[in-house]
């Protein structure tokens, strides 16, 4: 790697010959090629508890530590208490967090029912174990269906034992069986009917009998769901909040004092903006209050949060805000928070500047997200060749005065 520049890896042992420029790389436990993680760029270390250190540029590295010093130990040990040793030394963790599970899942099945809605109840992308055809790109085939379906999977199997103790005994035991290994269902129902082998005998076809076939197999929402009601002390507020802003004529004053967001959890503020989502299109005066209201708060370094408003920004057309999508889709490549801007922006009359900003940027993608950027912005008879030489504007965020795309012919 070139002088400066510190290159990190999901690894167990790791070190660097100075003189090469040469960084070595170790891992000890096999894992699925997907959890291989690499990155480089001007990153620099702080510990965050006895065993988690987070890395980080030095302009945001404060922040990092601010958000997680001591929180990651308490992560682990939490798992350690229910599943074993973590062995994997010093790694990246995402929040795992249980205070806000109730949070959580609420607004991600409220999110899987929107994308039932929108995609229909027979989607093949709704399957748990889905197939992959030719011409189906595996991207698109890991979704919200198969983390919250999944989910409500996991809690259909604990509740069919009967009793949350012998479960979790059934996950340790599960962990420990299949730790370095890729699983497929079949792996995971044999390993479960055998630690349960009163449910086997439960029918001829255990498969039909406990339901595994349709929950495995079958198009549309999960067959069962928790019970998510102690979740209602996080999310009534949202509610009531959504209500004031929704309500004619608006009561601006009691919608912008009625809670302050700052002091919100993150999946609150998530779930306030999925619900502007699927009301949008806005009325105009709703949209000016948010943004004069919010606008610091929506201005945050998280990305859930800012992806969630920007596409708020495109489906109303607010064009004050909308150089800050542009800005946003010049420096971001990750499919995640990418592809729902371009369909937004390519489903309207701003589609011109989306395939202006793919002109821009598309050398920095990878080339499985350029491919489907390209399918995107080809809907509609768009003909996309991104290699052409195309004028390039502006790439200063402006932050007052008018929206430099008004400039843009959005007409085509």
């Amino acid at each position: 790697a070139p002088a400066g520049i510190r290159v990190l890896m999901s690894c167990t042992h790791s070190y660097y010959i100075e003189e090469m420029g040469i960084f070595h790389f170790y891992m000890e436990h096999p894992v699925p090629a997907y959890l291989v993680a690499l990155t480089a760029g001007h990153l620099l270390p702080a510990d965050i508890g006895p065993r988690s250190r987070v890395w980080a540029e030095p302009c945001v590295l404060p922040l990092a530590v601010g958000k997680l010093a001591g929180r990651v130990e308490q992560w682990l040990q939490a798992a350690e208490s229910l599943y074993g040793p973590y062995i994997w030394g010093r790694s990246p963790l995402q929040n795992t967090g249980a205070t806000f599970t109730c949070l959580e899942t609420t607004f991600r099945l409220e999110a899987l029912h929107r994308q039932i809605r929108i995609l229909g109840q027979d989607t093949p992308f709704s399957r748990l174990q889905a197939k992959l055809d030719p011409g189906v790109n595996p991207s698109n085939l890991m979704n919200l269906f198969t983390y919250e379906k999944g989910f409500c999977f996991v809690h259909y199997l604990s509740q069919l034992c009967g009793d949350q103790d012998n479960f979790d005994a059934f996950l340790r035991d599960y962990i420990e069986k299949f730790k370095f290994h890729s699983v497929v269902a079949n792996d995971l129902l044999e390993s479960y009917l055998c630690f349960f082998p009163h449910l086997r005998g439960e029918s001829p076809s255990c498969s039909e009998g406990l339901d595994f076939d349709r929950w495995l197999n079958a198009p549309g929402p999960p067959l069962t769901q928790p019970d998510l009601s102690q979740g209602s002390v996080f999310t009534s507020s949202v509610e009531a909040l959504n209500q004031l802003w929704m309500a004619e004529p608006l009561d601006i004053e009691a919608a912008a004092t009625f809670v302050n967001i700052a002091d919100w959890q993150t999946f609150q503020t998530v779930l306030f903006l999925d619900k502007l989502l699927d009301q949008s299109p806005l009325r105009p005066e709703v949209m000016l209050q948010l943004s004069l209201c919010y606008s610091s708060d929506l201005a945050t370094m998280n990305t859930e949060i800012r992806i969630r408003w920007l596409q708020i920004v495109v489906r109303n057309n607010f064009q004050p805000d909308m150089p800050r999508v542009r800005h946003f889709l010049l420096c971001q490549t990750s499919r995640m928070y990418t592809i729902p801007l371009y369909e937004d922006l390519s489903a309207g009359a701003l589609k011109s500047c989306a395939l202006e900003i793919f002109c821009q940027t598309h050398g920095r993608l990878h080339p499985n997200l350029r491919k489907t950027i390209q399918q995107i912005l080809a809907q509609g008879g768009s003909v996309v060749q991104p290699d052409s030489a195309l004028p390039v504007l502006s790439t200063e965020l402006y932050t007052q005065g008018s929206s430099s795309l008004r400039d843009v012919n959005v007409t085509a």
